[in-house]
């Protein structure tokens, strides 16, 4: 729910699932990322490096940090992503390429 399904401009949620070997293109977004792990692992990658989040754990990505989200097991995973402000393709600010 949110800015693209109920029109929700302060608050995106998101119950994610990726299969493993997914990698998503690198952002740069305008909102901060609350993200809860409830199954399998996700690699979140930064400018700092890579930090592994697995079942039960939860990372904050704030709003202008670069940041690649991959599920490197697998199994893929299963998460919940909150995005404050609510996720738009306009302020996400994807890699090209």
């Amino acid at each position: 729910m949110g800015r693209i399904t109920t029109g929700h401009h302060a608050l995106s949620i998101a119950h994610m699932r990726s299969p493993g070997g997914w990698v998503e293109p690198g952002q740069t977004p305008e909102f901060d990322e609350f993200t809860l792990v409830l199954q399998g692992r996700l690699r979140v990658t930064s400018a700092e490096g890579d930090l592994d989040v697995g079942a039960g754990q939860a990372v904050i990505v704030p709003a202008g940090d670069w940041v690649c989200y991959s599920t490197p097991d697998g199994d893929g995973a299963e998460y919940v992503a909150v995005c404050l402000p609510a996720f738009s393709p306009a302020t996400v600010h994807r890699d090209h390429g």
